[in-house]
């Protein structure tokens, strides 16, 4: 079974909701037979290169709020981030750029597959909103990248270059073909999707959904006939 997460790492609610997935995953018996796979979304891709604004005001700008209203329902969120277990600095975070970050998330799925992903998602999203470190800055990505194990040298020519760019492009495209206006956006299979950081119970019946349908139970016909059984008895 194949999860696809549309995600941005300076989206709050992504962190928030990747807890829940995990969550739901911890108690779903399958969870073994269940990839992660995390797709770019950028929020805000006329954000600056290197972070020099705080994001409360810029936030305020953008949805017609005093900084003094912003900064209220910011904290309300992280009193919501910490029932989950995380410690947010968002006060603190930087208004700045995602391209680079996503490019180094394709790295990281092609060098070591969903596993090394999802290690770097966590890295970067926890760099961003608990170190409320400017994941904009290449040298904060070569430090990151290097925490989860990504290859220095290739990182450095990503960095360096346009790579992996047609990869998120592509991403992003797939996600105004499904209609996805928000993030996190959660795809299970193609089939069945979950809009935002639900609550954990929802993701449970998603999985439990999804499974059902992947893994229909077969229906005997005609009742039970004479069998041989395993133990070698007829």
């Amino acid at each position: 079974m194949l999860i696809e997460i549309w995600s941005d790492v300076v989206c709050p609610w992504c962190f928030v909701g990747k807890r829940r997935l995990e969550r739901a995953l911890a108690g779903f018996e399958h969870a073994d037979q269940v990839e992660v796979r995390w797709r770019s979304f950028q929020l805000d891709p006329s954000a600056p290169q290197h972070g020099h604004e705080l994001t409360t005001p810029v936030l305020a700008r953008k949805y017609g709020r005093t900084e003094d209203e912003m900064r209220d329902m910011q904290q309300q969120l992280v009193d919501l981030a910490a029932a989950e277990g995380l410690a947010f600095r968002l006060f603190e975070t930087l208004h700045t750029r995602t391209v680079d970050a996503h490019r180094l998330l394709h790295l990281a799925l092609d060098q070591g597959g969903t596993d090394l992903q999802g290690r770097l998602k966590e890295a970067l999203l926890s760099a961003y909103f608990e170190q409320a470190a400017d994941v904009g800055d290449h040298a904060v990505l070569r430090g990151v990248a290097d925490s989860v194990g990504l290859d220095a040298s290739r990182v450095e020519q990503v960095l360096a270059g346009e790579e992996y760019a047609d990869g998120v492009a592509e991403d992003v495209d797939a996600a105004v073909d499904l209609g996805i206006g928000g993030v996190p956006f959660f795809v299970v299979d193609r089939r069945y999707a979950v809009s935002g950081a639900q609550p954990t119970e929802v993701f449970e019946r998603m999985l439990a959904t999804a499974w059902a349908e992947s893994h229909p139970a077969v229906e005997v016909l005609g009742g039970a006939g004479e069998t041989c059984g395993v133990d070698g008895t007829c």
